[in-house]
């Protein structure tokens, strides 16, 4: 006697691929949710304010591509062009004296020298904003203790300029460029230094040829958050130097504040998005390099 199994008695079967793959789209739920109202919404307020003008008479507001326009314009485009030279500036100091730095952290062969190293770099890339400003006011300062020791005030030494903040600067970019390039030097097989010097390369021959080729994505990401760092810094630009250096976030402040004229908060989230549009140039350069490195450094 056989017995007869019907479609309700058979426990429906969950597709391997439905098992597979939803507990992924769980776990990763909550990091979208938080991103959607971390990023998603400000940026939404941005572009909305960005396009958006009020009549001060009425209080009606209507769309417009003015705030963008003047964003663009006088003091502000001064503004944010000398934001994009001191970000550039720092940001090739910054790869040109981290790289070296982080190479002999490389192959130093004392491990506890590349630990503090690290570690230290670990904390003065996360150093800024008014404490930094102080720190080096206090040191570097018309006042400042080196400034006095070392005779700076007669040669005509200014911390309170555009190198002046390009000093500041570098004290947590280069840092910053020694954890971002440390991994990549890492990754370069000792087997390529080995066949290059078999052919007769000589050690600039390996860097240049071989090195520096396989490493140029990274360096140039290294380039890109450097870049982002400065461009996007303000508290200590604000501690010191305030309006004579003129930065675009320091713009943003003002108009925010009316500190020079009342209204004018929808131009700054016009220059917050002029900020936007420079980074994702900048990141759409990166970008595909980035692919090309992880293929070598893999």
């Amino acid at each position: 006697m056989t017995a007869t199994l019907t479609r309700a008695d058979v426990a429906p079967v969950a597709s391997p691929k439905l098992r597979r793959h939803a507990p992924g789209w769980l776990a990763v739920l909550p990091l979208l949710v938080f991103t959607a109202i971390a990023f998603g919404l400000p940026a939404v307020a941005m572009l909305n304010g960005a396009f958006t003008v009020k009549d001060q008479a009425t209080g009606a507001t209507s769309y417009t591509a003015g705030n963008l326009w003047t964003s663009l314009q006088g003091a502000y485009l001064t503004a944010l062009l000398g934001s994009v030279k001191l970000s550039a500036v720092t940001a090739a100091l910054g790869a040109v004296l981290g790289l070296p730095i982080a190479q002999a952290v490389v192959t130093s062969r004392f491990p506890a020298l590349r630990e503090a190293v690290l570690t230290a770099s670990g904390v003065l890339a996360n150093f800024g904003g008014v404490p930094l400003a102080f720190a080096f006011v206090a040191t570097l300062g018309n006042a400042g203790v080196l400034t006095r020791h070392l005779g700076l005030g007669g040669t005509g030494w200014d911390l309170y300029s555009f190198w002046g903040l390009v000093l500041v600067y570098l004290y947590f970019l280069i840092p910053l460029m020694v954890l971002t390039i440390t991994p990549a030097l890492d990754g370069l097989r000792t087997q390529w230094r080995e066949a290059a010097q078999n052919n007769g390369a000589t050690t600039v021959q390996y860097w240049r040829y071989v090195a520096l080729p396989v490493l140029l994505p990274s360096l140039l990401g290294g380039l890109v958050l450097l870049f982002g760092s400065a461009f996007a810094a303000y508290a200590t630009a604000a501690a010191m130097v305030g309006s004579s250096v003129p930065l675009v976030t320091l713009q943003i402040a003002d108009a925010i504040s009316g500190n020079v004229l009342v209204g004018q908060e929808n131009v700054a989230l016009a220059l917050s998005l002029d900020m936007v549009l420079v980074a994702g140039l900048v990141m759409a350069v990166y970008l595909p390099l980035q692919r090309r490195s992880a293929r070598w450094l893999a």
